[in-house]
């Protein structure tokens, strides 16, 4: 049975989201070991082997910058143990260790994958272009095959695994490539998030300004929604990096997803167009959202919006 290993961080004490749709793929493949990092906890390690995970290998990283630790440990442990493959999440930290890794092992890396397969010695990863109009598929045949997959890939499913083995990750000393975190914040965040929500309201330019995009987090409100923004939107300022969904930002799976002013650019429908059901207002007829809604109001949205509004606070 091939040996996989999945990256995972943890988020606010859990494993994250991300990391436990790798390892629904991962389990798939072959036997899942998950390379932890973090302060875990039994709670933790025990959801990681609720869905699948069959050992742990645990580094916690304290007040240290994690990348190059990390990236130094795990090409060790890797050349030690020859892996068949290891998945990295398309995220920050995933990136950065994966990038060191790789270079210090002097391999490559497929980045932004949709999928992945092991075969005939080598390994195939599918990849979305032309907005995932088209999948192009990558191939390459010298390992260690290291792969970073796109959120929201997979979905992550529990099989109701026993907990795994648990054993410490050592984590050298790297010297020069050393950071240390001397200092921390947390945005402070309201109502659903846009990774988990079951309904996301996004505004584009097409609002006009930055005030209308009020008109975005009053439908919220009523729907029990996660509110984004496209990246036109984020670059005049109107709306914090956070919100934005698309191809440079976050990539959302909701059962509804509501586009309000949004002409429907490739790079947003990249993070998108898999949504549930997809709801367009737009007061052109011929915009690209509609060409993946499932639903389509052409008007403006400055009067649609206020009267659907109204219709959901009178309920």
């Amino acid at each position: 049975m091939a040996s996989v290993w999945v990256f995972i961080e943890e988020v606010d004490g859990e494993p994250s989201a991300l990391g436990l749709e790798m390892l629904s793929r991962a389990r798939a493949l072959g036997e899942a070991t998950v390379v932890y990092s973090g302060a875990g906890s039994s709670a933790a390690f025990a959801a990681l082997g609720d869905h699948g995970a069959t050992a742990v290998l645990h580094a916690d990283c304290g007040d240290r910058l994690s990348s190059a630790p990390l990236a130094a440990a795990l090409a060790a442990k890797a050349e030690a143990e020859a892996p068949d493959l290891i998945m990295f999440g398309q995220a920050y930290n995933d990136r950065d260790v994966a990038g060191r890794m790789a270079a210090r092992m002097g391999v490559g890396a497929l980045s932004n994958a949709s999928d992945v397969r092991l075969a005939d010695g080598g390994v195939e990863t599918d990849h979305e272009i032309l907005g995932g109009a088209q999948i192009a598929t990558a191939g390459s045949d010298q390992g260690p095959f290291i792969v970073l997959i796109r959120p929201k890939s997979f979905t992550a499913e529990a099989v109701g695994g026993p907990p795994p083995s648990v054993a410490t990750l050592d984590l050298p000393d790297t010297g020069a490539a050393e950071a240390k975190i001397v200092e921390s914040h947390t945005e402070e965040r309201e109502g659903p998030q846009l990774a988990d929500a079951a309904v996301v309201v996004a505004g584009g330019r097409g609002l006009g300004s930055a005030e209308a995009l009020d008109l975005v987090e009053r439908l919220a409100k009523p729907l029990g929604a996660a509110t984004g923004a496209t990246r036109a939107v984020v670059d005049a300022g109107w709306a914090p990096y956070s919100k934005q969904i698309g191809q440079t930002g976050k990539t959302v799976k909701p059962d509804v997803y509501i586009a309000a002013g949004i002409s429907g650019a490739m790079q947003h429908l990249v993070g998108m167009k898999d949504s549930g059901t997809i709801i367009a207002i737009n007061k052109d007829p011929d915009a690209p959202i509609f060409s993946v809604a499932d639903l389509g109001v052409v008007g403006d949205v400055h009067k649609v919006m206020p009267k659907l509004i109204d219709a959901l606070e009178s309920r």
